[in-house]
């Protein structure tokens, strides 16, 4: 090679190495947020108003779209329809605080996702965002028989009934049961048992009753004792009355 060849030669040989340098320490693109929403989600299944309702009074559809696009592991909802939440007993609703609505709906969203076979395999009881369903307070079980699978809080039982939505970071399931959990809805610790009545006592067992019982045949001795000496001294003065006139 010429010398007036190698000066550029040398150029672009720098030029080269120096690139493959800057590449390779460029960070990685990451992936692209994920545009789903999940009310929206909802709507287009239909029957959810109430569910939808919630979501939005509760924030928790924005912390749903928020974690779906910030972390890679999804979510699981457990969507209960319009006649799973008119099912419920009256008033269910406005008897509770708006901190255990939130807890509700918390306790319908796993920080997972979860596809349908995937529930064949899963460790019960299974953890929601409501809090630690290790203490019995917001407990999660899920059993499954075929594709059928179903749900139990330790208050009441739900089935998944239709897969509304999955993409493999968002998975609804419809259910046909407001889940429950014990922390909210629990059986109430039984109320301490009354205190055993005193027996009444009856006349004849009464002590006052029976000391009076006692005295009654000294007393009619005494009455009768004095009856008779009464018409015994009547009697003598009759007699001294009638000698007298003789």
């Amino acid at each position: 090679m010429t010398p007036q060849y190698r000066f550029p030669f040398f150029f672009f040989v720098i030029f080269f190495f120096h690139s493959r340098i800057v590449s390779a320490q460029s960070p990685a693109v990451a992936p692209a947020p994920s545009g789903t929403n999940v009310t929206a989600v909802l709507e287009k299944a239909g029957q959810f108003t109430t569910l939808i309702k919630l979501l939005k009074s509760t924030k928790t559809a924005d912390q749903i779209n928020t974690q779906l696009s910030t972390s890679n592991q999804g979510i699981t909802i457990f969507a209960p329809t319009d006649n799973a939440f008119a099912s419920l007993k009256a008033g269910t609703l406005n008897s509770i605080t708006e901190q255990q609505k939130l807890q509700l709906l918390q306790f319908h969203i796993l920080p997972t996702y979860y596809s349908t076979s995937q529930f064949q395999t899963a460790t019960n009881p299974l953890h929601t965002q409501a809090g630690n369903s290790d203490d019995g307070q917001f407990p999660l079980n899920v059993t499954t028989s075929g594709t059928q699978v179903n749900i139990t809080t330790g208050v009441d039982t739900a089935s998944v009934s239709n897969t509304i939505f999955t993409d493999n970071q968002l998975a609804v399931y419809q259910v046909d049961q407001v889940l429950l959990p014990q922390a909210i809805f629990g059986s109430p610790a039984p109320a301490p048992a009354p205190a055993a009545p005193k027996k009444s006592v009856k006349g004849s067992d009464s002590p006052s009753a029976g000391s009076s019982s006692n005295d009654s045949p000294v007393d009619a001795s005494a009455a009768m004792g004095l009856k008779h000496q009464t018409i015994k001294a009547a009697s003598l003065g009759v007699a001294m009355f009638t000698a007298f006139l003789l």
